[in-house]
C-alpha cells in the first residue's frame, strides 16, 4: 500500500507542477529595475541630476590638479568617486582601465580620439592598439575602493 500512495503522489505531484507551468505560476518576475520603463519620481530625478551636477565640478577641479582624464563620453562617476583617473595614459600603457571605462568602452562611449584605437579580437573582447584591454588588477581596485572610502568620509 505505501507504494501505491507514494506512485500516487508523485503523479499529483508532477501533474500539479505541470499545470503551474502552463499557468505561468512560476515565471520569475522582472524586478522594477530590469523591466521598468515608468519614469522616476520627480523628486529622485532633481537628485540624480544634482548628483551629476557636482560630479561635472568634481571632475573638472579634478582635471584643474591634472588628476583625472578620461577616455569616455560623460563624467566617469568611479575615477571621481576614488579622487581621479588618468584612463587614457593607464590604456596607453596597457595597464587595464577602470570597471566604468571598461563597460563605456564594450558600449561604444569612447571619445573619438580614442576610437580610431578601438578594436575587437576574434574572441570579440575590446582591444586598444591591439591589445585587449583589462580591468585594473585585484589590487589596484581594492586601493581604489579604499580611496572612495577616504574621500566620502566612510570609515575604513
Amino acid at each position: 500500500m505505501t507504494k501505491f500512495w507514494q506512485g500516487t503522489m508523485l503523479i499529483v505531484g508532477l501533474g500539479l507542477g505541470y499545470l503551474a507551468g502552463l499557468a505561468g505560476a512560476l515565471e520569475p518576475v522582472d524586478l522594477a529595475a530590469q523591466g521598468a520603463t515608468d519614469e522616476l519620481k520627480p523628486e529622485t530625478q532633481k537628485k540624480l541630476k544634482t548628483t551629476y551636477e557636482t560630479a561635472q565640478e568634481a571632475a573638472q577641479a579634478l582635471k584643474d590638479e591634472k588628476r583625472y582624464e578620461t577616455a569616455t563620453e560623460g563624467v566617469n562617476l568611479f575615477a571621481v568617486s576614488v579622487g581621479g583617473l588618468n584612463v587614457l595614459d593607464d590604456l596607453e600603457k596597457g595597464r587595464g582601465v577602470d570597471p566604468e571605462t571598461f563597460a563605456a568602452l564594450y558600449a561604444d562611449r569612447a571619445l573619438p580620439v580614442i576610437s580610431e584605437k578601438v578594436g575587437r579580437d576574434a574572441q570579440g573582447r575590446i582591444t586598444y592598439d591591439n591589445k585587449v584591454v583589462r580591468l585594473y588588477s585585484i589590487s589596484r581596485l581594492q586601493k581604489l575602493f579604499d580611496q572612495r572610502r577616504k574621500y566620502s568620509g566612510q570609515r575604513p
